[in-house]
């Protein structure tokens, strides 16, 4: 019975003199309350605070048991990754397309059941969202972000200015395409090489495919826009879309576009949207980067289809 005694002290001792070590964020990183997100209706603004914050703004709140080793480690690591993806301590410093782009990407993760992360919600149950505020976030996006151009005066930086000045056709005869701002938002990603983030829009064919579960192959008809701005990095590691770089198109036309896969390609760059390619032929260029993907009909693109996902 004394071993046994012993046995408890000792391992008392070790978690005890453990608390000594503690993860240089609990004491480095300040924490400090976030406004209200700015033109969000209170309750989707709610939704966020309480799912979102405490891993992707500076309003984090440190429970008791958050701060015992080694726990506080595993939290100090939820923190530190997710500023970096997500922080809306930076909203109010962004502009509303940008802002869009954030919401669509934190929608985006939790759609795909990628976030909040289920290690996280197994100590922070309040941080799980039900199907109610998921249906919420959804809907307010369907109805007021996803479906919406970006406004003119929106981009502090001029870079709407050139989407109302003529635009050259790509060398390949394709046209630009500025309605694209119009189409539903079906996926986002990054490209950690160039340090891009981008967001890829589907036209109205693209999305009834979408729904209908016939994207392999696409229909004809079916355009992709994909646009890209440059990973804007914050003083305190967070990262935010920051300048345009370009927007790409890929058209679905199998006999128009027999020589290049089925598909039409085109990409303007710069605020200037200039055409990319010196000739005709540029797009072999296109079609060497989708080869990996040419069981998927050369498309890299997951879609996820925010309107049915989670009623099936």
């Amino acid at each position: 019975m004394k071993l046994k005694f012993k046995i408890i002290g000792c391992m008392l001792s070790l978690v005890l003199l453990a608390q000594l070590i503690r993860p240089e964020e609990i004491s480095s990183v300040k924490t400090k309350p976030v406004k209200r997100l700015a033109g969000v209706p209170e309750e989707v603004a709610k939704v966020l605070e309480t799912s979102c914050f405490d891993c992707h703004s500076s309003q984090t709140r440190w429970r008791w048991f958050d701060r015992l080793t080694p726990v506080n480690f595993l939290v100090a690591s939820h923190i530190r990754d997710g500023r970096k993806a997500l922080d809306f301590s930076q909203w109010d410093s962004l502009a509303t397309p940008q802002r869009n782009a954030m919401l669509y990407f934190a929608l985006n993760g939790i759609l795909s059941k990628e976030m909040p992360l289920s290690s996280y919600t197994a100590l922070h149950p309040a941080a799980k969202l039900d199907q109610k505020e998921i249906d919420l976030l959804r809907n307010y996006l369907l109805n007021n972000v996803v479906s919406k151009p970006a406004s003119v005066e929106s981009n502090s930086n001029g870079a709407d200015k050139p989407f109302m000045m003529e635009v050259k056709k790509s060398p390949n005869g394709i046209a630009y395409l500025p309605n694209y701002r119009n189409w539903k938002a079906i996926s986002t990603t990054e490209r950690f090489d160039n340090g891009t983030i981008r967001i890829i829009f589907g036209n109205p064919i693209a999305v009834e495919a979408i729904h209908e579960g016939k994207t392999n192959p696409w229909p004809d008809g079916t355009i992709f826009a994909k646009t890209a701005w440059k990973q804007q990095q914050g003083k305190d590691g967070s990262v935010y879309a920051g300048q345009f770089v370009q927007v790409e198109f890929m058209i679905k036309d199998v006999k128009r576009y027999a020589g290049t896969k089925g598909w039409g390609w085109a990409r303007w760059k710069g605020e200037n949207l200039l055409p990319y390619g010196k000739t005709v032929k540029f797009d072999s260029e296109c079609i060497s980067c989708h080869r990996p993907e040419r069981d998927n009909d050369y498309v890299f693109t997951r879609p996820l289809d925010i309107r049915d996902l989670n009623k099936k």
